[in-house]
């Protein structure tokens, strides 16, 4: 099983079919159309089995206000793996493959985890940010109190933030500010 990585403009309509059930199946019906739409627009990490998507992952771009800089950030979003294939190893191998993205093209990695998917992520090195979390919404700056615990951040190699404490105001999507 190699790691197959795409950019969304390659993904047929069938893929993406494949990859929303994926989803559905394995956040238990609790992946959104907003959510789904997250997922788009950057880079897949995509692992078959017997021509069967098992396991996926997606880092897209964004920009995150930080120290007043605006840093490109590579957000890891939808990463999943069949039930029947989990604990084998393919959520690392997802990972291995968007943070070599993350390190090739970005600044900064982030990312929401869940309770579960936090073990995942901190084993590899990432860090639930310690500092306030907002995003830059229509309406100008809003602090997202319910993101704070849940965010991490992961620096590619020789990658310096100059407040590891600051604030972190991600830019806005759609279903984010409420």
């Amino acid at each position: 099983m190699d790691v197959l990585l795409k950019h969304t403009s390659q993904l047929g309509d069938g893929e993406l079919r494949e990859l929303r059930e994926l989803l559905d199946r394995a956040f238990d019906g609790d992946f959104s159309d907003e959510d789904f739409e997250h997922a788009l627009g950057g880079m897949h990490a995509l692992v078959r089995e017997g021509g069967e998507l098992v396991a996926h992952g997606s880092v897209v771009q964004r920009r995150v206000l930080h120290g007043g800089r605006a840093l490109r950030t590579g957000y890891v979003e939808a990463v999943a793996v069949r039930a029947d294939r989990r604990r084998r190893g393919l959520g690392g191998r997802v990972m291995d493959a968007l943070e070599g993205v993350i390190e090739r093209a970005y600044v900064l990695g982030a990312l929401s985890a869940s309770a579960d998917g936090a073990r995942l992520y901190e084993g590899r090195g990432w860090a639930a940010w310690g500092g306030r979390i907002g995003a830059l919404s229509p309406a100008g700056p809003v602090r997202l109190p319910d993101e704070e615990g849940s965010t991490y951040v992961w620096l590619p190699p020789g990658g310096v933030l100059e407040d590891p404490g600051g604030r972190l105001d991600f830019d806005w999507r759609d279903a984010d500010v409420l």
